[in-house]
């Protein structure tokens, strides 16, 4: 089989993103123009913003990366598109420019979930071994997804409200941390000890999730204390939720293991790029003997590397669009 170039658009959120990658394992070049700088002013990300700012970066980051891979449009051999989930109107600048690109140079076109998409990030450090558990976790997913084989996706578990990359946001504003808080908590946590005593939500038999009790336990502290007059001590506050909350996410994981006899893992999403996470899933794996793969810090944010990855995959699948492909905002990984 010849060798088969995908060219992977991402635009799902606040990140403008287009890369080409050859056999859905080697990047030959991505550009992403991040709106992070954009959004801090107001604390988060405003729909309309990015939208409009995907609008005028798409062409530039466009030829940006072909440029980058010396490569034309003529090279590409498919175009692969996050349709959803995400922010809609983010979402459909990257969907149009994809159904553009495809009808004028007579390329194939891959539907993407952005989901699916983190989790082929993992193919970028290695080849995917199944049977495997992906842990996806990300500011708007904390999923368990079992893969049998490429692109045969099965749900046992996700967070029953908010996710946790939510969670370490709203958290982090709690402490006083400025957007994005997620990161900064983080670091912070390094620096702190375990002295506040926080729930482990969510002990069941199941492999569901969930962080809002986590989240309204530290606002609750935080407000408690203020009323006493006690000032919050930030990096004891940060060590003390990021341990109950990368508890919560390893003791299903572990449960999955010993259950299910999980012997290979991948890690997904942005939270992947969380240290402290890391750091318990390289000790789960250590204590399991098992394999673990978590893509390097540029894979774990949105980035197109991971949707021409997917998309190299999807198209072995079967996995065609035509040009009435929609955008949505949320859907099912399937």
């Amino acid at each position: 089989m010849k060798d088969m170039y995908i060219l992977g658009i991402e635009s799902s959120c606040d990140e403008t993103s287009v890369s080409i990658v050859k056999n859905g394992t080697k990047e030959i070049a991505t550009v992403i123009s991040s709106q992070i700088d954009i959004h801090k002013d107001y604390g988060g990300v405003v729909p309309e913003i990015a939208s409009r700012h995907h609008v005028k970066n798409i062409t530039m980051v466009l030829e940006e990366c072909l440029e980058k891979a010396n490569m034309k449009m003529e090279d590409v051999d498919a175009i692969a598109i996050t349709y959803g989930p995400g922010l809609i109107g983010s979402l459909l600048i990257g969907l149009e420019a994809a159904k553009t690109l495809a009808f004028i140079y007579n390329k194939p076109l891959i539907p993407v979930h952005h989901i699916a998409g983190h989790i082929y990030a993992n193919s970028l450090v290695k080849p995917l071994e199944f049977p495997l558990l992906a842990v996806v976790v990300s500011g708007g997913h904390t999923e368990l997804v079992e893969m049998v084989d490429h692109y045969k996706f099965k749900k046992i578990g996700g967070t029953l409200d908010d996710a946790i990359g939510e969670c370490y946001d709203k958290v982090a504003r709690v402490i006083g941390l400025e957007y994005p808080g997620g990161p900064k908590l983080d670091k912070l946590a390094a620096e702190g000890e375990d002295t506040y005593k926080l729930p482990v939500p969510l002990q069941d038999d199941s492999y569901n999730f969930s962080f809002s009790g986590l989240k309204s336990a530290v606002i609750n502290l935080a407000h408690n204390e203020e009323q006493r007059g006690q000032k919050i001590r930030e990096a004891d506050l940060a060590t003390s939720f990021q341990k109950v909350a990368v508890e919560s996410i390893t003791s299903k994981v572990k449960k999955a293991i010993e259950e299910k006899g999980i012997k290979n893992i991948v890690v997904a999403g942005g939270v992947a790029a969380n240290k402290g996470l890391r750091k318990a899933m390289e000790d789960v794996a250590a204590e399991y003997n098992i394999n673990l793969t978590i893509p390097p810090m540029k894979y774990c944010t949105d980035n197109g590397t991971m949707i021409a990855a997917a998309g190299y995959y999807a198209y072995l699948d079967g996995r065609r669009a035509d040009l009435t492909l929609n955008s949505k905002s949320q859907d099912t990984l399937k």
